[in-house]
């Protein structure tokens, strides 16, 4: 019997995030091939998740323009023979070239959010890259309407090598509290069945943004009523730059007692079920994980209306979209979902149906292996 076709999977790093939980969900659930992870940077978070049968390897590129480390790769090319190679956001796009050298003849390249470094899409440069590359590149799967916008507008893209793909979540590991509130493991805070919890889950570094979360509950826990005051909890799951700020923040304010910043955490699931509101304050994204994981978990969203977020979260139904950077516009909608429980309820219930009908992991895993499997017919 033939194996299964391989397909190679080239990422920046393998650490804790949307792209890298996308990944390993498409990879475990995708039985039709066989998968490899290859890695630019050594950092493997997420590589207990994976299935045994998904091998890891770490090209380990050196910082700046490392020409050695194109070589590596096409040498673990040449021994793997995929039949795929997948690169994934602008860190691995340009590998692409040592695929077409090692005679791989089906090439896929995703688009899952914005640079850090080019958080609107503006830079020139990498509209280029992009252009040129698609020369060799037989499909690009953007996540977000707006990503396959940049592509077609920006990069000048063939649409016909465009084929959008929003990321699936899994509702059987996130799904709704049932009966009393969580405690997290290490979790300082004591919580009672009035306790209002906001939260949110992601990186803490530049466009992510959670200073402006922490700058609107500050806002927010200074207009509430003492007794709401008293029940208000923030919790800022993640590490990064921006994390020891926001302590100096909440300190400054003598919030210390209400907030559990504990840095990266592996418990998500859990997590979310502590939670009675999520808010992504991000300045830009795709297709954010952690909105479709809290949906799932059935609860409401408050959100920038960055990106990909509106396809996410429906305004007024599932949630609440605000301007990016708006302290006072997030301030005030966070007082309004605590001190309206039935809107949170209504607008999480709505989401979880949401995540159930329209961003189920089969459904993303059905629509990635239909483009892999057309790749073959152009045989």
């Amino acid at each position: 019997m033939p194996a299964k076709p391989l397909v190679v999977h080239l990422i920046y790093r393998l650490g804790m995030g949307g792209l890298e939980n996308g990944l390993v969900n498409l990879v475990n659930h995708m039985p039709a091939y066989r998968h490899a992870i290859v890695t630019l940077k050594p950092g493997n978070d997420f590589s207990q998740r994976l299935s045994p049968e998904v091998a890891v390897y770490c090209i380990d590129k050196a910082e700046g323009q490392d020409w050695p480390s194109f070589a590596r790769f096409y040498k673990l090319l040449r021994r793997l023979k995929p039949a795929i190679v997948h690169t994934r956001n602008i860190a691995t796009i340009e590998y692409q070239l040592p695929a077409v050298l090692a005679g791989v003849k089906r090439r896929v390249h995703g688009e899952h959010g914005w640079d850090v470094f080019d958080p609107d899409g503006d830079n020139k440069k990498y509209q280029w890259e992009r252009r040129l590359l698609a020369l060799c590149i037989d499909r690009f799967i953007p996540l977000s309407q707006h990503l396959e916008n940049y592509l077609l507008e920006k990069a000048h893209v063939s649409p016909k090598k465009i084929t959008r793909i929003i990321n699936g979540v899994d509702t059987d590991k996130f799904f709704p509290r049932l009966g009393r509130r969580p405690v997290p493991k290490g979790c300082p805070l004591s919580f009672s069945a009035q306790d209002r919890v906001v939260g949110t889950i992601g990186r803490m570094h530049g466009v992510k943004d959670q200073t402006t979360l922490v700058k609107a509950f500050i806002a927010a826990y200074q207009r509430a009523e003492p007794k709401l005051q008293a029940r208000m909890k923030l919790l800022v799951i993640g590490d990064g730059p921006l994390r020891e700020p926001a302590l100096q923040l909440l300190a400054g304010h003598d919030l210390s007692g209400q907030v559990w910043l504990p840095g990266q955490r592996s418990d998500n699931a859990e997590l979310l079920r502590c939670l009675d509101l999520f808010v992504l304050p991000s300045q830009a994204e795709g297709i954010s994980n952690t909105i479709l994981e809290a949906m799932a978990t059935g609860l409401p969203v408050l959100a920038t209306d960055v990106g990909g977020n509106p396809e996410l979260v429906v305004d007024g139904v599932t949630g609440t979209l605000v301007a990016a950077n708006d302290v006072a516009a997030m301030a005030q909608t966070i007082l309004v979902y605590l001190q309206h429980p039935g809107k949170m309820s209504g607008h999480g219930d709505h989401g979880r149906q949401r995540a159930m009908t329209e961003f189920s992991l089969p459904a993303m895993v059905a629509r990635y292996q239909a483009v892999y499997d057309s790749l073959f017919e152009q045989d």
